[in-house]
């Protein structure tokens, strides 16, 4: 492809870049996701163009979440607990309260240009193409890619960014208003763990990039984030169609880690049945009322600091001790689930969710917030009562082994 052909002979500013391939002329619109500027142009590209189809970066979910405005009220949040997803929900919150709080300095709706570029096509009968790939699938993939420490990492940077309530100097808005903002986030968390950028950024650029080849027409006005251009200018250059079969589907857990999630309990049942042969069954008894006292208790204690529901504490207490011998569940779903069915979220509470995000206090006020304070602080509270059970049991065999070889060697 020459680079001549990525010069704009319309008079158009350097945020839209036309590519001409086999007869074909993509216009790739750069735009800010929270800049009226951008919604501006890409409604003056669509109406002077009159282009064959319109590619948005848009998946259908997060499309019929814009246009209804209606994005957390038709969340279905048994469902997401069910899935065990709601680390995922709680990085989508993440990211939109970031958006809605630029949003609100700049006057703005985030993903406003987007939403333009739809209204702009159906007003002149043009196909609307959405592009991008589900969010679910994109959101899964990323946190399917990280280790524990880098999940854990990226959790508290994010909420301690979300918690900030530092006031946005107008330099950095007058920045802002120039740029992608949420490609400009990604990019920076790219920067501390690489594997993010993958697939929060290159995957996309591809997925995106393959959407509009297979779009019908010979003008295509793509709208995507700026921080998608280049790479998307890259994919185009190349000049060959991609599977994306590969980058749709969600990676299964390593199997080192499934040998850890069913080693663990496999350590813990056998030293309990090995203390009762060895020591008899008061002693194994001993052992596993131990195990469950150190499981239950910090879990009902993360439960009880998240002001759940009673019942919700005692969930907390019975299901850590179980769940923390398989690695199927854990116990913080089994509390989120249970406060999830005696104290649902009302409408308010979806409705609010992004702006109370970044208000300590109305973790403990906001009912969709509560639930996942309780699956976080249950999570942790039965991580540590599994390390502190496993400590004691294992040590008593270890105990155990070493009068073994002392009295062979005595």
């Amino acid at each position: 492809m020459d680079q001549d052909q990525l010069i704009d002979e319309r008079n158009y500013p350097s945020d839209v870049q036309i590519v001409n391939i086999d007869d074909r002329e993509f216009i790739i619109i750069g735009t800010a996701h929270i800049s009226q500027k951008s919604a501006d142009l890409v409604r003056t590209v669509i109406e002077k163009e009159k282009p064959d189809s319109v590619c948005v970066e848009l998946d259908e979910r997060r499309y019929k979440a814009l246009s209804s405005q209606r994005k957390w009220e038709a969340l279905d949040l048994k469902s997401v607990i069910r899935q065990k997803q709601l680390s995922t929900l709680l990085i989508n919150l993440l990211l939109a309260s970031y958006q809605k709080k630029l949003g609100k300095k700049l006057g703005v709706v985030p993903g406003i240009e987007l939403l333009e570029a739809t209204q702009a096509a159906k007003e002149n009968d043009i196909p609307i193409v959405l592009c991008d790939r589900d969010i679910r699938i994109t959101l899964r993939r990323a946190w399917h890619s990280m280790s524990f420490w880098e999940k854990v990492k990226m959790m508290s940077s994010g909420l301690a960014g979300i918690l900030d309530n530092q006031e946005i100097s107008e330099e950095k808005l007058a920045e802002i208003r120039e740029k992608d903002v949420l490609s400009e986030l990604m990019s920076e968390l790219g920067k501390v763990m690489p594997v993010l950028k993958t697939v929060l950024i290159d995957e996309r650029d591809t997925y995106l990039t393959q959407k509009m080849r297979q779009t019908d027409g010979q003008k295509i006005v793509a709208v995507v984030g700026a921080g998608h251009v280049r790479g998307i200018l890259e994919a185009l250059d190349q000049d060959s169609d991609k599977n994306l079969e590969e980058i749709e589907t969600i990676p299964p857990a390593s199997s080192a880690l499934k040998w850890v999630g069913w080693g663990i309990p496999a350590i813990i049942i056998g030293s309990i049945l090995l203390i009762g042969w060895n020591d008899g069954f008061a002693e194994a008894e001993k052992n596993a009322i131990f195990w469950v006292l150190a499981n239950g208790i910090p879990s009902a204690i993360g439960a009880i600091i998240a002001a759940a529901h009673p019942m919700t504490i005692i969930a907390s207490f019975l299901a850590a001790p179980v769940t923390s011998l398989t690695p199927v569940i854990g116990a913080g779903y089994v509390a989120a689930f249970v406060q999830a069915y005696f104290n649902p979220p009302i409408v308010k509470d979806f409705q609010n969710v992004t702006e109370e995000l970044s208000s300590v206090k109305n973790w403990w006020q906001n009912k969709l917030l509560k639930i996942i304070l309780v699956f976080m602080l249950t999570s942790i509270g039965s991580l540590i009562g599994t390390w502190v059970g496993a400590y004691e049991i294992v040590g008593n065999v270890w105990q155990i082994v070493i009068n073994f070889f002392s009295g062979i060697f005595s």
